[in-house]
């Protein structure tokens, strides 16, 4: 039940000046990602602004992706909450509306123990019948899957297949992959370790960098994959300090003012989260250039 290999892109929602969804750019925005070879659109993540979104707006913005995307690519839906039961009916309805996965992240704030975890999972993975992505992200959620936890779920919930692992701990990574026996779709979620996870067996990368590099992202995994080792160690490396502009401040605030700079018009965000501060934005510009990416 393997979702993708490859990069796939946790999308920014657009927003329009009154902060509506702004579904027309976002229509623009997923050609512009299909066209530069992007593997996999993942929605409503971290990177969507989902805790800012209404249950509607989540929801129709899932629906608007998946007719848009039309089966060209598959089509990942975040629908996690720190509500088990929130995010099995986000998850039911995400798999109605024909997704090809679901990316479902630890709770979050309430946070839950390993066995709350196991349980939480496999109650929506169950009632979703889609294949599941799990997301740790504990910088974000306070709340840490451990490798040993991650390893039950996957052998014995059948529609959990995968993790995006955003850790940072490589360690933690490695331990995953060897409770698991290598048999889990593993993905990064940082976009400077991309070809270290694939060194440990990892499938892909679902970025942030894709909103402004869908090739070139795309490329790093891909000639890794072909075994061009060098050559995707060498854009991995060169893509570091943009990266670093990237996560400047809190995601997705960098890469919607990267967006906004290089013309695609994404708009503002929603509060709390609050504009670029200009030093950091200067530093961002100047790093999309060195990158090679042109400002509008």
């Amino acid at each position: 039940m393997s979702i993708f290999t490859g990069a796939g892109v946790a999308i920014v929602t657009p927003m329009k000046d009154n902060y509506e969804v702004n579904y027309e750019k976002l229509d623009e925005i997923l050609e512009a990602q299909i066209a530069g070879g992007t593997d996999c659109i993942v929605i409503c993540g971290t990177t969507g602004e989902s805790a800012t979104l209404t249950e509607a707006e989540h929801l129709e913005t899932i629906k608007f992706t998946i007719d848009r995307v039309n089966h060209r690519i598959p089509v990942i839906a975040g629908t996690g909450s720190n509500s088990t039961a929130t995010a099995l009916q986000m998850s039911v309805e995400a798999a109605k509306a024909g997704a090809d996965g679901i990316l479902l992240v630890t709770p979050y704030y309430n946070k839950a123990t390993q066995n709350g975890l196991i349980k939480h999972y496999t109650t929506i993975a169950e009632a979703a019948k889609v294949p599941a992505v799990l997301y740790n992200v504990p910088s974000r959620t306070g709340c840490s899957m451990s490798a040993d936890t991650i390893a039950h779920l996957v052998k014995n919930v059948e529609y959990i297949v995968g993790v995006k692992e955003a850790s940072g701990n490589i360690s933690h990574v490695a331990e995953t992959m060897e409770k698991c026996d290598g048999k889990i779709d593993l993905y990064s979620g940082n976009d400077d370790q991309i070809v270290p996870i694939m060194s440990l067996g990892g499938k892909g990368v679902i970025s942030v960098l894709s909103n402004v590099a869908p090739r070139e992202t795309h490329d790093i995994v891909e000639l890794f994959l072909q075994g061009r080792i060098e050559e995707s160690r060498a854009l991995q490396l060169k893509a570091i300090p943009l990266v670093k502009a990237l996560f400047s401040e809190v995601n997705p605030i960098p890469v919607k003012a990267a967006m906004n700079l290089m013309g695609m018009e994404v708009g503002p965000l929603r509060m709390p989260l609050t504009e670029m501060e200009e030093a950091h934005k200067k530093v961002l510009a100047e790093e999309l250039v060195k990158f090679g990416l042109k400002l509008a």
